[in-house]
């Protein structure tokens, strides 16, 4: 029996506390990914480490969300506060994977965590860094496609032009502004990253996806207004952040949305 048909073997609670599982320790890999990737390392090189003093770190200190906690957030032998992107993203990759094993038991709710752990860790690359690396990117549009041919949902043709279209959305988008303002106000990364979202969820919910990505923006320019930080026209936002925590969301609430809006 394979993982997937295990998964939806089991009734909705256990497939869920599976996916937590699953998420935090999936979680726990992405945090390094997006701490050493940036810095040019692999995330395959060598023993885990403590940020401070470049310690190695113990078994049971490598335990997802746990570690964390008995650490009190800090490394055992230099005191270095622990950085909690690590907390962070354990916690939400275990969310991601409870709640899509939970709705969706089995091959598809496998598949739809694996979109939203790609998502997680380009949101936070995108805030730490505005990179969306064409490593998670690209492969992340055939999976999108792929993920379309074996469970139908979105069809296969709806995803093929969700692709098409999401790239070249707001990839005309970054030329004309390119060309009125002479500068560049969207990174090659997004218009990538919208394609990936298009594969995954067909062309008829890049809208709202859009949507619901400036209106996220938007609040996040307000609250920041709010604490006093002012924000210039020229400030840079990573707008492929805000396209990701919308897009997953969406993936996850496909089927109620599609009952009561029948043409998504």
């Amino acid at each position: 029996m394979s993982v997937a048909a295990s998964f939806g073997a089991l009734p909705p609670l256990w497939a869920g506390v599976t996916g937590f599982v699953l998420g935090a320790i999936i979680g726990s890999y992405l945090a390094t990914l997006a701490m050493r990737w940036p810095k040019g390392e692999s995330a395959s090189a060598g023993r885990s480490r403590c940020d401070g003093c470049g310690r190695n770190l113990r078994w049971f200190e490598l335990v997802p969300l746990l570690g964390y906690v008995l650490r009190r957030g800090r490394c055992g032998q230099c005191g270095a506060r622990i950085d909690p992107v690590h907390p962070i993203m354990e916690l939400c990759a275990a969310a991601i994977g409870a709640l899509s094993l939970a709705m969706y038991p089995g091959a598809a709710g496998l598949a739809g965590a694996i979109f939203g752990w790609a998502l997680l860790l380009l949101a936070i690359l995108d805030i730490r860094h505005f990179w969306l690396p064409d490593r998670v990117t690209l492969p992340l549009i055939l999976l999108g496609i792929g993920a379309a041919w074996l469970f139908g949902t979105p069809d296969l043709r709806d995803a093929a032009i969700g692709a098409a279209a999401g790239f070249l959305v707001l990839y005309l988008i970054a030329l004309g502004y390119r060309a009125l303002r002479g500068r560049d106000g969207l990174g090659g990364g997004d218009s990538k990253l919208l394609a990936a979202i298009g594969a995954w969820l067909g062309w008829q919910m890049l809208p709202i996806v859009i949507l619901l990505a400036s209106a996220t923006g938007l609040i996040a320019v307000l609250l920041s207004a709010t604490r006093g930080k002012a924000v210039a026209a020229t400030d840079r936002l990573p707008f492929g952040a805000f396209l990701a925590v919308v897009a997953w969301p969406l993936w996850l609430a496909r089927a109620p949305l599609a009952a009561v809006f029948p043409g998504l």
